[in-house]
């Protein structure tokens, strides 16, 4: 069993991160191997609508034919029984490098076909860790789990199964009285941090053995 966990954050040490390390000792638990990919350390785009993986009979069709640094990656999914990615929410949605990569990984599996058929070869499950630095109410008021919702269902149509773990009210800096953030209460978000982060931590644990529980 093989769990592939790809962070979305241009930070590597912070809440995202932290969390992906924490499913990733999940799934290691249930004896599954575990590597991480910062997606920030790569060089790619999102989907420039050439439509290769599309073209009946033509080389590319069911693979996304742009020759960058995920190419490599998506021949890593295909032999993975799990994914996670994990991404803070900006402006209510992932990061642009979330969204670029879902974009090249998700489309070229698609078919067009009246029962919205896969080409992924296989079933897998996958998962999202989400981060937002607003609170629990505000997350759903605003609607940002309805955005990341309708990818998930993409995700799970294309490759089985989906399923999420939202982290609110998180903690963006150490130190509030440096950065213009009066809008926030470093009191009450340094208090929520202590009191809940563990708790979240434990949860994104049990979501990483969830997803490579039994294989495939």
């Amino acid at each position: 069993m093989k769990l592939l966990a790809f962070n979305g954050s241009p930070r590597k040490k912070w809440n995202t991160a932290t969390l992906l390390w924490h499913a990733m000792e999940g799934a290691e638990s249930e004896g599954a191997e575990t590597e991480l990919f910062h997606l920030y350390d790569f060089d790619y785009k999102g989907c420039t609508s050439c439509f290769a993986c599309k073209r009946i009979g033509g080389k590319s069709y069911g693979r996304c034919p742009v020759k960058d640094d995920l190419k490599p990656i998506f021949r890593e999914v295909e032999k993975a029984d799990a994914i996670l990615v994990g991404s803070p929410i900006y402006f209510g949605a992932t990061t642009g490098e979330t969204r670029c990569f879902l974009e090249r990984l998700a489309f070229q599996y698609s078919v067009y076909d009246p029962p919205r058929s896969t080409l992924f070869p296989g079933k897998i499950r996958t998962g999202f860790i989400y981060t937002a630095g607003a609170p629990d109410a505000m997350v759903k008021e605003m609607g940002f789990d309805r955005f990341t919702g309708l990818t998930e269902m993409a995700m799970a149509r294309i490759f089985g199964s989906c399923e999420s773990l939202w982290v609110t009210d998180t903690y963006q800096f150490t130190d509030y009285s440096k950065y213009m953030s009066t809008l926030f209460d470093p009191v009450a978000k340094k208090k929520h941090r202590e009191e809940n982060f563990p708790r979240d931590c434990e949860k994104a644990f049990g979501l990483g053995a969830r997803l490579v529980r039994g294989g495939r």
